[in-house]
């Protein structure tokens, strides 16, 4: 895995919109890009042209942008997989054109061989247009499909040179081990296409189900900041490239800079907050969220992992000497070293009493009670 370089990306734009009807406005839109293009996204999937002339603009107006202030970030439009539609996109002209494709479990091999007529049709009509295109084909949906069709479309996009085969788990209905051997199992089936993985979040399995995916083969990674995205949403950008980053996967996206990912999710979940009254940021955010640096037991209190701000030690009764101690510097409470151990028996019994954790005022009366014993 280790030489292994994977193309990241970003779907913040196209699917945060269907986020419970969220709305970007163009200026919202060009800030997002602008913290994509820092953190060396490879791929701003912009929006949906098709659905209004407005998403057309919008899509036109970070390709402007992008090519006015030199990004190298690339900007791709998404459709149905129609004529219709492709003519729409190539109206933005987005060179990375991408277009979703629906095939029922009960469809035939002769309906399929006239989809896959059809899907010809638009595809040389977008190479005809644009020389220059580069194509994504997403099949909707693998958890739903039946591997005789996806064997079957495969080896057709393969053949065709499409650039991008997204094999997205629409419904969210995966868990990590079926995604592993439904790519394991067609990956090397794609030849010069490479593979996208695109997972949904309905049973909190995306950033898992994407890791894995990739590690099966993907080669392509679809995720979005805080995962926000339809229903329950996407991967997660950081952490899930953070684990596939620490399993060796190379990518451009700069997974070090902290800070600016701190500031692309706050911005995000301010939109977020400001619509909709809630919040995708919280305590309990991977990473991000303040709960990472907090503990109660001991064992526990490393606090080398995350971005809060600053640890926080709770008391009651599974803390050890070690937890106080550390509670007792961070609040700046002074106690002699071999009263710790009374000190911290003391905490547990008077935690117990109380049936909550121990406040700074209760700590600090219970160092002058083991202190004058």
């Amino acid at each position: 895995m280790k030489n292994k370089k994977i193309i990241i990306m970003d779907e913040t734009l196209r699917e945060g919109m269907q986020y419970r009807g969220l709305m970007f406005s163009p200026e919202q839109r060009l800030k997002i890009l602008e913290f994509q293009e820092k953190l060396k996204v490879d791929i701003c999937q912009a929006g949906y042209p098709p659905a209004h002339e407005s998403e057309a603009h919008a899509v036109t107006t970070l390709l402007d942008h992008a090519k006015k202030n030199n990004y190298a970030i690339r900007i791709a439009a998404m459709g149905r997989a129609t004529i219709h539609d492709a003519r729409i996109l190539l109206s933005t002209r987005v060179k990375d054109l991408h277009f979703h494709l629906h095939i029922k479990n009960h469809t035939q091999k002769d309906q399929l061989d006239v989809i896959l007529h059809d899907l010809l049709n638009t595809i040389e009509f977008v190479k005809k247009q644009q020389p220059e295109a580069v194509l994504s084909i997403a099949m909707l949906d693998i958890g739903r499909s039946e591997n005789r069709i996806l064997e079957h479309c495969i080896s057709f996009f393969a053949d065709q040179k499409i650039d991008i085969l997204s094999l997205p788990d629409t419904s969210g209905m995966m868990s990590p081990n079926q995604v592993f051997e439904k790519i394991s199992l067609f990956s090397p089936k794609s030849c010069d296409t490479k593979i996208s993985i695109h997972c949904h979040n309905d049973m909190g399995m995306a950033s898992a189900n994407s890791v894995m995916g990739i590690l099966a083969g993907g080669q392509v990674l679809e995720a979005s900041a805080l995962g926000i995205g339809e229903r329950n949403g996407l991967a997660d950008l950081y952490t899930t490239a953070k684990m596939l980053q620490s399993q060796g996967i190379q990518m451009n996206l700069n997974i070090d800079d902290i800070h600016t990912f701190k500031a692309y999710y706050e911005y995000v979940d301010s939109i977020v907050y400001e619509q909709k009254h809630d919040h995708l940021l919280t305590v309990n955010t991977p990473f991000f969220g303040d709960a990472v640096k907090t503990h109660v037991a001991g064992t526990h209190a490393g606090g080398e992992y995350g971005m809060a701000s600053e640890e926080r030690f709770f008391l009651n009764i599974l803390c050890g000497k070690s937890l106080v101690k550390k509670y007792l510097d961070s609040h700046a409470i002074d106690c002699p070293a071999d009263l710790l151990d009374r000190l911290t028996m003391k905490i547990k019994s008077k935690s117990a009493q109380l049936n909550r954790c121990l406040t700074s005022a209760d700590i600090k009366a219970l160092v002058s009670s083991v202190s004058h014993e």
